[in-house]
């Protein structure tokens, strides 16, 4: 075994990618323990675990993200924010979080969001007299809504590896998002007058009317994919085609989408997908190992001898996936810590649609914070702002949402409320 930690960390420390430093890692493991027979059954247990319905939405999704985002939506929709809240006091700052919300329907990814949006906001908001690291703070703080309320990719990559209804798990991430988005607000309101941010001006602003106009199609795309899953017309995987196909007619009929345009779209949504699945393929032959080795009931016997149920294993899985998401890409932390921890939570009768956003909602915490936090990276580099006094302006924003997970970890009603309420399966 120490051959195979030494490999590891040369791998690691060499820059290799996730995908083959774990499949490495992972073959010569089952060398090193004289297990090489089972090796024999590696391709099926790869095409097992991507051979999983609800995965098919995912690269449906991307696509209908990266052809929102060339029909030129973006702007549409800040035009359509700066019109509803722009007018108050630190208003870009609501303008930054609400445009983070609407554009969550169209996007569902936090680092896509922090970059669309920290090349418009951040040199906005330093040209309006805000400080260029609260421009960038709030910023990063605010992309981590994309992920949460749907679609969301990584919902997706939860639902795949659980069984759980993608379905449930999308409607379910909508109050947190909303209520995740109200409580970045009133941080911000209290910010504005504390530092005294400027609000815009009312002959400044985008009139309603033509600015909601321009950004219906991005907001109506949300509710027909939302809306067919609620009235069972259609699968996430069916309501993702859906959504690239209206995706594709808004393109044209405001003339942006070309046939160069949507080659370049399929072109990036390939090539995201297959880093994801990749990943997936490399974490499926840790988890064989893992079943090999008995690890889930290794962790089973140590949670329950030091007594850690219900609640108390909730609380422990929050440190855990905190500390992992600093360090890790939330599908490559999804993929490997859920397999591992998430059967013991559900013999607990913990609901695993509550669970799924638990832990969706903690891993993006994990982006927007040091020292690796993604988020942090992408707005640094894109506004040239130093990383650690980002991150130090960051700090009051993190606190808060840690507030909110805690929140919503004792009451998980705040999660299961709608789904229940439209009729879904919540477990």
């Amino acid at each position: 075994m120490w051959i195979v930690l030494a490999a590891f960390f040369v791998l690691l420390l060499s820059g290799t990618a996730f995908a083959y430093l774990m499949g490495s890692v992972s073959v010569l493991a089952f060398l090193a323990l004289d297990k090489a027979p089972y090796l024999s059954i590696i391709p099926q247990r790869i095409f097992a675990q991507l051979d999983v319905f609800a995965f098919m939405a995912m690269p449906l999704f991307i696509l209908t993200a990266e052809l929102m985002t060339r029909a030129g939506l973006t702007r549409a929709l800040i035009d359509f924010s700066m019109s509803m809240v722009g007018r108050f006091k630190g208003g870009l700052g609501h303008v930054n979080i609400l445009t983070s919300v609407f554009f969550a329907g169209i996007s569902g990814s936090a680092v896509a969001d922090a970059a669309s949006l920290s090349r418009t906001f951040v040199p906005a908001m330093v040209e309006r007299g805000y400080d260029k690291y609260y421009a960038g703070a709030i910023t990063v703080a605010s992309s981590m809504i994309g992920p949460i309320i749907p679609p969301s990719i990584i919902m997706i990559i939860y639902g795949g590896l659980i069984g759980t209804s993608v379905a449930a798990l999308f409607v379910a991430g909508i109050v947190p998002g909303l209520l995740l988005a109200a409580s970045l607000m009133a941080l911000n309101a209290w910010m504005a007058h504390r530092h005294n941010h400027p609000g815009g001006q009312d002959d400044s602003l985008p009139r309603f009317w033509p600015s909601f106009k321009a950004a219906a199609p991005a907001l109506i795309l949300p509710v027909v994919i939302l809306g067919s899953l609620v009235l069972g017309l259609a699968t996430p995987t069916e309501g993702s085609a859906i959504a690239a196909v209206v995706a594709g007619a808004v393109g044209l009929a405001n003339r942006r989408l070309t046939l160069k345009i949507f080659w370049e779209a399929v072109e990036a949504t390939a090539q995201l997908t297959g880093t994801i699945f990749i990943i997936l393929c490399a974490i499926s032959l840790l988890g064989y190992l893992a079943g090999q080795m008995g690890w889930s009931e290794l962790l089973a016997a140590w949670v329950n001898d030091l007594g850690l149920t219900g609640i108390r294993y909730l609380l422990f899985l929050m440190v855990v996936f905190l500390i992992v998401g600093m360090f890790m890409d939330t599908p490559v932390a999804l993929t490997l810590l859920v397999p591992l921890f998430a059967p013991q939570a559900l013999a607990q009768d913990i609901n695993p649609v509550h669970l799924g956003i638990l832990l969706c909602f903690n891993l993006c915490i994990g982006l927007i914070t040091p020292p690796l936090g993604k988020c942090l990276v992408v707005t640094s580099a894109l506004t040239g702002t130093n990383y650690w006094r980002l991150a130090w302006a960051t700090l009051p924003f993190i606190v808060l949402l840690m507030v909110l997970l805690f929140v919503l970890v004792l009451v998980p009603d705040i999660t299961l409320f709608l789904p229940r309420m439209v009729g879904l399966q919540v477990g």
